[in-house]
């Protein structure tokens, strides 16, 4: 027989306290503690005889073989994911409500030329089929169930035997051997432990969406971050039509490179190359704009500035961000004040990142403190020239890494010149560019240089 006791769970870490607390004493945080049944089973639990024949071995003795990577037929998906799925793998895909997710996850199980198991814990079949019929994909290979219980679906896998399985969201389901409500600390434990173990032995890849919280972090205990293999977080505005897959964890590649799509009618579309979209087409040159030679992960392309400065008319200035860190252009004002001379305390100042994406790089630093001049003195800057560059306190321009991936792509979208640190010229191992490169010291240079004319 089994014995039923309660224990407090921590909705934020999942550590677990036999008594009701109000601050968490592993991760700090205040009244996340809920009560949970947990079942105990009596006796201890008995030992396989695989785990008994299980021995140390030197890691030089490991045998050891490149794993073959499912093609998804999906090439931003792919990038992210290092090359492709890796089987017995699993994949968690995070993301705000609405953003996306089960639209790729589901034009990327429709892609697909291998058999497909579909599982919806939040959608019926229909809706997933009318989803389908945007998409306009009709595949012949995907298997939808509208199912909530762990022990049914994995029935169902069995029979069917699908080489990929999708499960949308682990929130949403529930096992029966813990007696709590699903999206419980001890359910999402529970059940995406079983799933691993499950996915280990039969060898099959599972992707898992994931629902997030407030905060922006995957909902529930940060221990089902640890138990996948992969962690993809979909990134966008849903007022713009860009998205971004990003990897923070991913046990079989990087973590440093991303994947841009565009929300359409029809579905995501892949974008594989952002900056002619992250550009204006327009022939007229406007004050204010600028362009950024920046990288995202490991992956470079140009991206417009857009800045916009006026005399403040309510008399306290405003300072406006879309894209950007607001205390960081708040110290790039300061510098520009002390450093170069202007006065811009009085001013109220905007600034915008075309395409709705936000951008963390500091080499975007020196188009912004040009996008704002340009637009203070109403002077244009000329088309054919980009910047990549991080300013300091002392109004000294930093190197930035990845320059040469940087000048290759301006180079590529036919930029005339681009102004870098002249301490970027050390790391330089290519020195022959068929673009004009200005090495700049100090922010006054810059100036100078741009509009002095």
């Amino acid at each position: 027989m089994a014995k039923q006791k309660t224990e407090y769970f921590c909705q934020n870490c999942g550590v677990a306290s036999p008594k009701w607390t109000g601050k968490c004493p592993s991760c700090g945080e205040w009244n996340t503690f809920v009560e949970e049944i947990v079942i105990q089973k009596k006796g201890g639990s008995s030992v396989s005889d695989s785990q008994k024949k299980t021995k140390p071995k030197l890691i030089s003795e490991i045998d050891f073989k490149i794993e073959k990577r499912i093609n998804t037929n999906n090439v931003e998906f792919n990038r992210v994911l290092g090359g492709g799925l890796i089987a017995g793998s699993l994949v968690l895909i995070g993301g705000e409500p609405g953003i996306g997710k089960s639209t790729l996850v589901l034009q990327v199980a429709l892609n697909l030329k291998l058999k497909t198991l579909y599982i919806s814990g939040e959608e019926s079949p229909q809706q997933l089929k009318l989803r389908a019929d945007r998409i306009k994909n009709d595949s012949q290979s995907c298997y939808v169930l509208s199912e909530v219980l762990l022990e049914n679906i994995f029935s169902h896998i069995k029979n069917i035997n699908p080489d990929i399985v999708v499960i949308d969201s682990i929130q949403t389901i529930q096992t029966d051997k813990i007696e709590s409500s699903p999206g419980s600390v001890s359910q999402i434990r529970e059940c995406t432990a079983s799933i691993l173990r499950f996915a280990k032995q039969k060898n099959i890849p599972f992707l898992l969406i994931g629902h997030i919280n407030k905060e922006g972090n995957i909902a529930g205990p940060k221990i089902l971050e640890h138990i996948v293999d992969t962690v993809l977080q979909f990134e966008g505005d849903r007022n713009f039509m860009y998205r971004i897959l990003r990897a923070t964890k991913n046990r079989f590649g990087s973590t440093s490179e991303i994947g841009i799509f565009e929300m359409k009618n029809d579905g995501l579309r892949e974008i594989s190359n952002p900056s002619e979209l992250l550009m204006s087409q327009g022939d007229e040159d406007l004050s204010g704009v600028s362009i950024s030679a920046s990288i995202e992960g490991i992956r470079p392309f140009l991206i417009e500035v857009q800045a916009l400065v006026s005399t403040a008319a309510y008399g306290t200035p405003q300072r406006s961000c879309t894209g950007f860190d607001t205390k960081r252009l708040s110290m790039l004002l300061a510098v520009l004040e002390k450093r170069a001379g202007f006065r811009l305390s009085s001013k109220d100042v905007f600034l915008n990142i075309a395409g709705g994406i936000k951008v963390n790089d500091t080499a975007i630093d020196l188009a912004v403190i040009c996008s704002i001049l340009s637009s203070d003195l109403d002077i244009a800057i000329s088309k054919g020239v980009c910047f990549a560059g991080e300013i300091g306190l002392s109004g000294e321009i930093r190197p930035v890494n990845r320059i040469e991936q940087r000048i290759t792509e301006a180079q590529k979208l036919g930029f005339k010149k681009i102004y870098i640190s002249k301490y970027n010229k050390k790391s330089m191992s290519r020195t022959q560019f068929n673009i004009d490169i200005i090495f700049v010291g100090k922010v006054e240079e810059v100036f100078r240089e741009i509009f002095s004319n």
